[in-house]
Parts: structure tokens; C-alpha cells; sequence
């Protein structure tokens, strides 16, 4: 069943309304105009809105329950995944999935936070935000993969690393940075995607790439709008100011060189068409591999880093 979005209530009564006719229509009724009329405003609608959000309806697109989540992706783009588990220090992380596999034939690696789809799924991942050993795994399988020559692709969708006490005593800032550290130094292509969320130190633990992309509602800070208007304001209710001012969205985030392309979202979001947001994402993948595909070690390396101190210069 499909949820709604408050700002999206002009839709959901038109597709209720929808819901009603088509009720008629099965039972009998020749109401097949009436249905056409109403299919047309419903996506005129939607289109009228999602042309033009605002940052914090893009963050609260960025949060739907229903956008396709890390395992999702791999589902469809990584053939003979296999997972791996434990950062071979204190134990595994459920929030962290990351192992080996195929994408379009060639061997590749996988590291992404999984948020859950479902309750007891949430549970599990702890709702996408890794602890230390997250970080530690992900450490440990991007430098097996620049071992044995293999590209790396990150999938982050967290709201940050998990805050707790336990976390903080075994390590996060050092497991995060560690993690970020490891990202830089690879001598393989590593390619990163921000598919909802992509929040504070914990997406860019993993998020430190040769390429960044980011899909069109997604979101990516160093601080959450909430967490940014308690800092500021003292008041998280100014979340929305935060957003507008922060430039969270995608397109500040190409404007300013943070990221480097812009993956397009069936309009009304990902979450009304998973399948093709995966295809155009899949696409978007091949196609920045294959730019990376014939540089040497030391030249990736180069190129990672320079794209990193261009940022600096061009937001100073």
C-alpha cells in the first residue's frame, strides 16, 4: 500500500478518488471518461509538485519508507553476491552489508548501510546507522578489494553513524576516519552512490570517491536539518529553515562540485517506481567505471585527490 507524504495530499485525494471510480467501474458502471479526467489531473499534480520542492520536501523525500534501500540494488544489479561478515576486531555489523559479487559481468565490491523495509528488518540493520565495527568492515573489504584489483561501489542511505555509548567507547571517530582514509588510498575506481539519505560522517566514511553520485531527491550533509537547528536555533522545529540554508539537495550539490552527476527519479520520487530508479542507477554506475577504466593506480589515486581539493577552492 502506498503512504503519502503530507505535501502530497492534493495527490492521495485524487487517487482515492480514483480508487473509488475504478470500484464503480468493476461493479458495472460506464464511468471510463471519468476515470481518464481523473488519472490526468492526478498526474498533473504530481508532476506540478515534484517540480518544484523545496529542500526539506526533498528530505522528507529522501526518507520515504518505501524508496528501494541498499539490498534492493544489489537484488537487481549484482549477480553471485556474496556477503561477508565481521571487521575481525569485535564482531559484525548488521547496519554495514558489504561482500563481493558481479555487476555487468566484472568483480566488484559492495559496502552500503541497509535502513530495513520492514520492523523487524529496521531492527536488525538498526535502521542503517553502523557502529565501529560497520566501519571497520567496510575498511577491511575495500582494502581486500584494491588487494586483488577489484572497483569498489558504495550505496549510502544513513541518517549517520549509530551515537551510542557502546559505539563511542569502541572507537567511531577513529573507525569513521579510518574508513574515509581507506577510500582515498584505494588504487582501484571506487564509485559512490547516495541513494537517500547521505548524512554526517557516516555516509562519508564511504562516500569518499572517484565518483559521487546522487539521486535527483536525495540528501547530503555533514549534519541532519534537525540536528543543525538544535546546534543553530536550539530549536529543532526550524529543521526546514536549516535545509533551505544548507544546501543539502543534489542539484547546490552539483552546482558546487561536491558531486559529480545527478541520477533522475521517476517523477513522484523513487518510491513509485523502484525498478526503474535501479536501471537508471545501474546505468549511471556503468558508465563512471568505464571513464575510470583505463587509469594506472597512481593516476586514480591523483584524480581522487584532486577532485577532493577542488571542492575546497571552489566553495572558498
Amino acid at each position: 500500500m502506498r503512504s503519502y507524504l503530507d505535501f502530497e495530499k492534493p495527490v492521495a485525494e485524487l487517487d482515492a478518488k480514483l480508487d473509488e471510480l475504478r470500484t464503480l467501474a468493476a461493479s458495472g458502471s460506464d464511468i471510463g471518461d471519468e476515470i481518464t479526467r481523473v488519472e490526468e489531473r492526478a498526474s498533473q499534480a504530481l508532476v506540478g509538485l515534484y517540480a518544484n520542492l523545496t529542500p526539506w520536501q526533498k528530505t522528507l523525500v529522501a526518507r520515504h519508507p518505501q524508496r528501494p534501500h541498499l539490498l534492493d540494488f544489489v537484488g537487481a544489479l549484482i549477480t553471485e553476491f556474496t556477503p561477508l561478515a565481521g571487521d575481525r576486531k569485535f564482531g559484525e555489523d548488521e547496519a554495514m552489508v558489504g561482500g563481493f559479487g558481479r555487476f555487468r559481468g566484472e568483480s566488484i565490491c559492495v559496502i552500503g548501510q541497509e535502513k530495513g523495509a520492514t520492523t523487524e528488518n529496521r531492527l536488525k540493520h538498526n535502521f542503517g546507522m553502523a557502529r565501529p565495527e560497520g566501519y571497520r568492515k567496510a575498511a577491511r573489504l575495500m582494502e581486500m578489494a584494491d588487494r586483488f584489483n577489484i572497483p569498489v561501489l558504495s550505496l549510502v542511505d544513513t541518517a549517520g553513524a549509530y551515537p551510542g555509548i557502546g559505539a563511542e567507547e569502541r572507537g567511531q571517530a577513529e573507525a569513521i576516519a579510518r574508513s574515509t582514509d581507506v577510500c582515498l588510498q584505494l588504487g582501484v575506481p571506487n564509485v559512490a552512490v547516495i541513494t537517500g539519505e547521505g548524512m554526517s560522517g557516516g555516509a562519508i566514511a564511504i562516500t569518499t570517491a572517484s565518483r559521487v553520485l546522487m539521486l535527483e531527491h536525495a540528501i547530503y550533509s555533514v549534519i541532519s536539518p534537525e540536528g543543525a537547528a538544535s546546534i543553530l536555533w536550539r530549536d529543532a522545529a526550524k529543521a526546514q529553515e536549516a535545509a533551505i540554508n544548507m544546501k543539502i539537495t543534489a542539484q547546490d550539490l552539483l552546482r558546487f562540485g561536491v558531486i559529480d552527476e545527478i541520477v533522475k527519479e521517476p517523477v513522484g520520487g523513487a518510491h513509485r517506481d523502484p525498478a526503474a530508479v535501479i536501471a537508471a542507477t545501474g546505468d549511471a554506475i556503468a558508465h563512471a567505471l568505464d571513464d575510470l577504466r583505463n587509469l594506472d593506480r597512481d593516476a586514480i589515486r591523483t584524480q581522487r585527490r584532486q577532485k577532493f581539493l577542488e571542492i575546497g577552492r571552489k566553495l572558498g
